[in-house]
C-alpha cells in the first residue's frame, strides 16, 4: 500500500481544537452552550414527565413530542460534554473510534428528529383533514412502528457514512480537526485519499432525509391551510391553525439552521472557519433548547 508523504496510517487518537480563530474567547463561548444545554436537558425532561403522568396527554400529538423531547436530549449529551470539555478544560483528544461513533450518533438523532417532524405534521394533517378517522388510524400499533420506522431509518442511511471512512480512508494528513465535534466532512476532508465518493454519499443521505422530509412537510402543510381557509366559521378556522403554529416555529427553526450549517460549510468555501462552526454547533444546540420553549409557549396559550 502506498503511503503519501507526511501522512498519518490510520490515526487512533484526533485533536478537536474548537472553533478556530476563537480559542481564545471559547471559555466564554462555553457559558451561552451551556446555559443551551441545561435549559434543553430540564425542559425536555419536563416534557417527557408531563406527558407520562397526565393520562389526557396520551394523544399521537404529544406521544411524538415526546420522542421528539427524548431525541433531544439524546443529541445534546452527544455533544455538549465533550465541547464544554474542549472549552473550559482543554480536553481536545478523542480516540478515533470513539469520533466515528460520536459522529454516527449525532447524525442519526438529526436525522430521527426531522422524521419525527415528518410524523408531527402527519398527525396534524389527518387531525384537520380527515378528523373522523384520525383515532382509527393513529392507533397504538401506528405509532410504535413510526417509532421503529424512523429511528431505523435514520441509522441506516447513516451507518454506510461511518463504514465509508473506517475502512475506505486509510492516510490523513493530519490528526488534528478544526470543529468542536467529529462532523462528516470535517474528518473527510482530513483524508489524502479520493474523498468524491464519501462527498457524494454524504449528499445523497443528507437530501434522502432532510429532502424528502421537507418536501413532504410543504406538501402537507399546503393541504391543510387548503382545508383549514375552506372552514365556515372563522373560530374553526383559528383553532385549527392554532394546533399548528407551534409545529411550523420548530420546522422552520430546525430546517432553516441546517440549511445554513450545511451549505456554508460544503460550498461557502470564502466564509470563515469560525462561521461555519458556530453555524453547526448551533444548528445542533438551538433546537432542543428552543423547542419546549414553543410548545410550552403554545400549551399556555391554548389553555
Amino acid at each position: 500500500m502506498f503511503r503519501p508523504n507526511d501522512s498519518v496510517l490510520m490515526p487512533s487518537v484526533l485533536t478537536l481544537i474548537g472553533i478556530p480563530g476563537l480559542q481564545s474567547v471559547q471559555c466564554w463561548i462555553g457559558i451561552p452552550f451551556c446555559f443551551m444545554f441545561l435549559m434543553a436537558m430540564i425542559g425536555n425532561t419536563l416534557i417527557l414527565v408531563i406527558i407520562k403522568y397526565e393520562n389526557s396527554l396520551h394523544s399521537p400529538m404529544y406521544i411524538f413530542l415526546a420522542m421528539l423531547g427524548a431525541t433531544d436530549i439524546a443529541l445534546s449529551t452527544c455533544i455538549l460534554p465533550k465541547m464544554l470539555g474542549i472549552f473550559w478544560f482543554h480536553l481536545t483528544e478523542i480516540s478515533f473510534d470513539v469520533c466515528l461513533l460520536q459522529m454516527w450518533l449525532i447524525h442519526s438523532f438529526q436525522a430521527t428528529d426531522s422524521g419525527v417532524l415528518l410524523a408531527m405534521v402527519l398527525d396534524r394533517y389527518v387531525a384537520i383533514c380527515n378528523p373522523l378517522r384520525h383515532g382509527s388510524i393513529f392507533s397504538p400499533n401506528l405509532l410504535t412502528y413510526i417509532g421503529i420506522g424512523v429511528i431505523l431509518r435514520a441509522v441506516v442511511l447513516v451507518a454506510p457514512c461511518i463504514v465509508l471512512i473506517k475502512h475506505r480512508l486509510k492516510f490523513y494528513r493530519t490528526t488534528v480537526v478544526s470543529h468542536s465535534y467529529c462532523e462528516h466532512m470535517a474528518i473527510v476532508k482530513l483524508a489524502t485519499e479520493d474523498i468524491r465518493i464519501n462527498k457524494i454519499l454524504g449528499l445523497f443521505v443528507a437530501f434522502t432525509i432532510l429532502g424528502f422530509d421537507i418536501s413532504f412537510i410543504t406538501l402537507s402543510y399546503v393541504q391543510i391551510f387548503v382545508t383549514v381557509f375552506q372552514l365556515l366559521h372563522k373560530e374553526a378556522r383559528v383553532k385549527a391553525f392554532n394546533t399548528c403554529i407551534a409545529h411550523i416555529c420548530v420546522f422552520l427553526q430546525f430546517y432553516l439552521l441546517g440549511f445554513f450549517s450545511f451549505f456554508t460549510h460544503r460550498f461557502g468555501s470564502h466564509i470563515p472557519p469560525y462561521v461555519h462552526i458556530l453555524l453547526s454547533s448551533l444548528y445542533l444546540l438551538v433546537p432542543p433548547f428552543l423547542n419546549p420553549i414553543v410548545y410550552g409557549s403554545e400549551d399556555q396559550t391554548n389553555s
